[in-house]
This record gives structure tokens, C-alpha cells and sequence, in this order.
């Protein structure tokens, strides 16, 4: 059976295959925040024993993301060098991970817990960088990357939905609420990730069109790094920006929307978050359509830039008292991800195919994501030691007119230096290091 679907995939219409793929990669990345964000629908309250002056639901927080951000780092060199063979058995293996640690959050007593979180996210940072190598190098990579992306922005919402629905009706306490949620989607995973596994490589218009790609040495890593160092620099402390407002955000839903008054309404973590996918992805997937790369990196930028603009907008129209607190979560949320979903999928695919040369955009994605949740580590503690005496709404307000301000300043920027760049650049599908003889497509 694996083989006829293998066989029929590589046969198969686009769209068929666009589907099959699609679906694949977004089912097998839900699930991965099945084993992640359940935990954050809890408040947790005082927690006897907590011998610390930070926040323990902070502290768990900041856990999860500290391990988060170390696999990251380590993801820059394995999701680079990983051979596509392993890729579902290392999926299976590090989720399988990741919920064993949520079974010993579970049985550790409170406080002692905090560091199995950690080892919670320590698998699932790879996690992205192996369901994307699936998507990218594609003619169709843009839609897959839309509906990969998809994703995340809707499952943190429904899995925080379930995690409530589990403590709220099915009366399964805070502390096993976490690896019971995850339990649910072993099954929707396992089927996932198999046709994940029969999914054919890009073919030789694919690898035409949008480069070869391939596994990279550490020092075909550096020099891509440093051919578009400044570029690369600009782009990744926007994302930092956006990484940590995004943290925050999904983090601490449940004390923001607390604050806006929907306490008590389990399903609004869902229910705001569909309209904001939709908003924010449609754009994105209709980039496909520009084959020009250097064009669509440009406009892909261009679609970021907008973002930042939309989540400072909204901001100032509900304090103006313009929109409702419900519009203005759909829309700040909506202008956040259409300046963060692109860094993790077509924004990084599309500079791999503007450079000409063979390599691949997981290695990328990675060296901004750790940086980025160093970022969202930091702004936690600055939170919680700097003094800040702003409430949750507060504080979230002015972190969207900073991460809005800023990070526009800084996509303009890399969108000029990329323009630049780009004069120069011709066409022509190269080992990394070597002369790059290509044109903007």
C-alpha cells in the first residue's frame, strides 16, 4: 500500500498532490501542539512549596521555551545535515519524547515539575524543521508552507480548547491535563506522518524553478550565513520581535482574554483564532504565483512589513475604542502572523531559490527561531524582574506598539538590502560556496 501511494503521489495532478501533502504536514504539526501549548489553558494559581519570586506558571513557561530555544540551536546543524529517510521515525521519536515528559510533569510533585517542561520542549523544537523538509523546494511550496503554517496559528488555540474541555468537563486536574490532551492525537499522528513518509521528492521542474535541495555542511552553512549577512541580520531580530509578542500572546491567552472579559468561554482560544489563519494565509499562499524570486521575496517581505502595520493599527483603533475586544484580538492576531508565519516556511524558500544556490531553508528558519526564543525568554523575565507594573492587558498593549514599530523599521530595511542585493544577482543552480551565476528568478 505505502508504495502505491508513493507511485500515485508522484503521478498525481498538483493539486491532488498539494492536498495530500498539505494535509499531511498540517495534521502531523497539530499534533505536535497537542504535546506543547496544552498546559498554558491552565492559571495554575499559588502553587504550595514555589520558593521563588517568579511567577510558577512563568517559570513553566519559561522552561518549556528554554528547552525550546536549546533545540533550536541544535536544530541549526541536525535539520540541516538530517538525510529525508529519517525524518518520520525522528518526528515519532522526539514527540514520543516530549509526552513522556509531560507523564512526569504529571507525577512530580509541584514544584519539583518545572523541569520536566523542559524536557518537554527540548524534542519539539525539531519538530518544525522535519515536517518542513517535506514542503520546501517545491513549485507549490508557498501553499504548502500556507497550510503548514495553518497550522500552528490554529492549533494553539483548539488544543488550549481541549485542555480546558478536559479540566472543565471531563474534571481531569491542571497537572495531568497536559499529557492526557496529547494522548488523543497519537493516532490522527501516526497516520499523518506515514504519508508524510511516502510523499516523492521535488521533482526536476521543482528543482528548476526553485533550486536543489540538499543536506549542508557547517561550512556551506557560514557561507550562505555570510553572503547575506546584513540581510539575514535584519530579518532575524524582526523575527525575534514577533517570536517573542507571539510567545506572550499564546502563553498567556487565558489571562488576556481573562482581562477582556471571556473568562468563562473555553471555545473563544479556537473560535479567534480561525478568521486570523484565514486573514493572514491567503496572502501568503498566493505568492506561488509569482515565479520570479527575487519579485516574490520582495513582496513576501511586503506582506511582513504590512503585518507589523496591522497589529500596531488594530491596537490603536481598540484603545480608541473603534473595535471590540474580540475584532481587535482577530485582527492584532491576524497582522502578527502575517509578519510571523512567513519566516517559517515560503520567506526562507524563496531566499534558498533567490540565491542560486543548492542548500536548504531549514538551517535558516532554525538560526532565527533560536535566536527568536531567546528573545521570548527574555521578555518573561523582563516581565517578571524588570519592575514592570503593568497588569496582562497592559503590558500586551504596549509590547504590540513596539514589536509593531519596530519590527516595520526592520523588514523595510532587509527589504532594501535584499533589492539591492538582487541587481546582481543571475541565474543558474550552484554547489553553496561557489560563484553564483544566476538571475533574479
Amino acid at each position: 500500500m505505502a508504495g502505491r501511494l508513493a507511485r500515485g503521489l508522484e503521478k498525481a495532478n498538483p493539486l491532488v498532490f498539494t492536498l495530500v501533502a498539505g494535509l499531511a504536514g498540517f495534521s502531523a504539526y497539530f499534533c505536535m501542539y497537542a504535546f506543547r501549548r496544552p498546559f498554558a489553558a491552565a492559571t495554575f494559581g499559588a502553587v504550595r512549596g514555589w520558593p521563588f519570586a517568579l511567577d510558577y506558571k512563568i517559570a513553566l513557561v519559561i522552561a518549556q521555551a528554554a528547552g525550546y530555544a536549546v533545540s533550536k540551536l541544535i536544530g541549526v546543524k541536525v535539520i540541516a545535515e538530517i538525510r529525508p529517510a529519517r525524518r518520520a521515525v525522528a518526528i515519532l521519536g522526539l514527540i514520543g519524547t516530549a509526552w513522556l515528559a509531560l507523564v512526569a510533569f504529571a507525577v512530580t510533585p509541584a514544584p519539583w515539575n518545572v523541569a520536566a517542561l523542559f524536557f518537554n520542549g527540548l524534542p519539539l523544537g525539531m519538530i518544525w524543521g522535519l515536517v518542513f523538509g517535506y514542503m520546501e523546494g517545491r513549485r507549490v511550496s508557498e501553499v504548502l508552507g500556507a497550510v503548514l503554517c495553518a497550522s500552528f496559528i490554529l492549533s494553539s488555540g483548539v488544543v488550549k480548547s481541549v485542555g480546558a474541555w478536559m479540566m472543565q468537563v471531563v474534571h481531569v486536574t491542571p497537572f495531568w491535563m497536559p499529557a492526557a490532551t496529547g494522548a488523543l492525537f497519537f493516532p490522527l499522528l501516526f497516520a499523518s506522518v506515514w504519508v508524510l513518509g511516502q510523499l516523492p521528492a521535488p521533482s526536476a521542474r521543482d528543482e528548476a524553478e526553485r533550486v536543489r535541495r540538499a543536506p549542508m555542511s557547517g561550512e556551506e552553512r557560514g557561507a550562505f550565513l555570510r553572503a547575506y549577512a546584513p540581510g539575514i541580520v535584519l530579518l532575524v531580530l524582526a523575527y525575534v520581535l514577533l517570536t517573542a509578542f507571539r510567545d506572550f500572546r499564546d502563553n498567556f491567552a487565558t489571562e488576556i482574554w481573562t482581562a477582556l472579559g471571556y473568562g468563562k468561554a473555553a471555545g473563544v482560544f479556537s473560535a479567534s483564532e480561525l478568521p486570523v489563519a484565514a486573514i493572514s494565509l491567503v496572502a501568503l499562499g498566493a505568492v506561488m504565483v509569482v515565479r520570479d524570486n527575487r519579485r516574490a521575496l520582495m513582496v513576501i517581505q511586503g506582506i511582513v512589513f504590512a503585518g507589523f502595520l496591522l497589529l500596531g493599527g488594530a491596537t490603536l483603533a481598540f484603545q480608541a475604542h473603534l473595535l471590540s475586544p474580540l475584532a481587535w484580538m482577530i485582527l492584532s492576531g491576524a497582522g502578527l502572523y502575517m509578519g510571523y508565519t512567513p519566516f517559517n516556511a515560503m520567506l526562507f524558500d524563496r531566499l534558498v531559490a533567490f540565491s542560486g544556490r543548492v542548500a536548504n531553508a531549514g538551517f535558516l528558519i532554525y538560526v532565527a527561531d533560536a535566536s527568536g526564543y531567546i528573545g521570548s525568554v527574555t521578555l518573561l523575565l523582563w516581565r517578571n524582574f524588570g519592575g514592570v507594573r503593568l497588569d496582562w492587558l497592559q503590558f500586551f498593549t504596549l509590547s504590540a506598539y513596539a514589536t509593531s514599530l519596530a519590527g516595520a523599521a526592520l523588514t523595510a530595511l532587509a527589504a532594501l538590502y535584499f533589492h539591492s542585493k538582487g541587481r546582481g544577482e543571475v541565474r543558474g543552480a550552484v554547489r553553496l560556496g561557489a560563484p553564483v551565476a544566476v538571475t533574479s528568478r
